[in-house]
């Protein structure tokens, strides 16, 4: 399985390299990012079902991922978002000299996918910020979180639509469940593991509401957003 499951995660990351490709067109870069997209969450199902028969091969598990640097609560704010998409809880922890600890729960594929996008997409939402141009007598700041704002909760919908659609294509479990009850069931373990945990914790919420003329840029780069080249791992700064 291990073989099989780097296998797919190099064909991802193909894909991915050649959405980001600057000589790609807009359009070839949609189409590489769709399909990089979906065989992510097919590999995400294929292991969560596989896991219902043999648990030890995907165990529940946490990690700590620290983050540090400017925009910090929308880094935040991102790294929630993708890990809500994707199936896992977190918290956030010991904010001091400028860096903060999320403290993810999940399973281990779900934790991995979800720092591979993290990572990715962090540097494409800095890229493209960076890139965009306030109206006249719009101030900077305003522009670039509002266009944030954008690009978060666009690419948290579209993550959505696509695990929503994995779950929904996927053949049952060996047991006959349906991949909507598996991953309702993990859900249900990662948020008992997260309770037991922070038995006093109150959710962050995610809150990305802000409106101003970078909102659409934001989200029609989301919209083309690739989901990132990088290796998975543990707990590491993650800095931009």
């Amino acid at each position: 399985m291990a073989i099989q499951s780097d296998a797919q995660l190099a064909k991802i990351r193909a894909l991915l390299a050649k959405a980001e490709d600057p000589a790609a067109t807009p359009e070839e870069a949609e189409a590489f990012f769709g399909k990089a997209a979906e065989l992510m969450a097919k590999y995400g199902i294929e292991r969560a079902m596989l896991a219902d028969s043999d648990p030890n091969s995907d165990r529940p598990g946490d990690r700590v991922i620290v983050v540090e640097g400017t925009y910090a609560n929308d880094r935040i704010y991102l790294l929630g978002y993708i890990a809500d998409a994707l199936n896992c809880h977190g918290i956030t922890r010991d904010r001091s000299r400028g860096r903060t600890e999320v403290h993810l729960f999940g399973y281990e594929s779900d934790l991995d996918r979800v720092e591979m996008l993290f990572t990715s997409l962090l540097l494409q939402m800095f890229n493209g910020m960076r890139q965009g141009r306030p109206a006249y007598g719009e101030k900077l700041i305003s522009y670039r979180k509002s266009w944030i704002a954008g690009f978060i909760l666009t690419v948290y919908k579209r993550l959505q639509e696509i695990e929503a659609r994995a779950r929904q294509e996927a053949p049952a479990a060996a047991s006959g469940r349906s991949a909507e009850l598996v991953v309702a069931d993990r859900k249900t373990v990662v948020m008992a593991r997260f309770n037991a945990a922070y038995p006093s914790a109150r959710s962050n919420g995610r809150q990305t509401r802000r409106r101003g003329t970078g909102y659409a840029a934001g989200q029609e780069a989301a919209r083309r957003a690739d989901l990132g080249q990088t290796r998975v791992g543990g707990r590491r700064a993650l800095t931009v």
